[in-house]
């Protein structure tokens, strides 16, 4: 008699917990149009052009050096040296761009956690993942990182 109580008690917990998994409300953002409306995403990547631009405007003075060189000697020393200091240039652009990456990804994922807790949701995935259904909160975390 106990076991027979036991097992009905466990198959109700366990119907009960999947009767309230199947309520999960999930959340979902367009990332895309959040980077857009994102002050500080903006700012980011007009950071990073300006790097780019110093780094062609670089490569534009070098390249007038080079035809100034006369020797082979010369122009074989200057491309050793201008490849070192541009792979070091380069180097820093990428690194300055994957820190600003994740700086926004954390200050996005910060502002959607926040989201998710207000509206009491289960989950916020990326709008690219939902087929159908799901809560759209978007505009709820550019609100919140502005």
């Amino acid at each position: 008699m106990k076991t027979k109580l036991m097992t009905l008690l466990m198959a109700a917990g366990l119907a009960l917990s999947i009767g309230c998994q199947a309520n999960a409300e999930v959340g979902y953002i367009d990332y895309q149009r959040i980077l857009e409306n994102y002050p500080a995403a903006q700012q980011a990547v007009k950071e990073i052009d300006a790097k780019g631009l110093e780094l062609q405007q670089y490569m534009l003075e070098k390249e007038k050096q080079y035809k100034g060189l006369s020797t082979p000697l010369q122009k074989q020393n200057f491309e050793s040296q201008t490849a070192n200091e541009l792979k070091s240039k380069q180097d820093a652009l990428y690194k300055l761009q994957q820190d600003k990456e994740t700086q926004i990804l954390n200050q996005v994922k910060t502002a959607a956690r926040a989201v998710m807790v207000a509206q009491k949701l289960d989950a916020v995935v990326s709008d690219q993942v939902v087929f159908v259904g799901g809560v759209d909160i978007t505009d709820q975390v550019i609100q919140r990182l502005k």
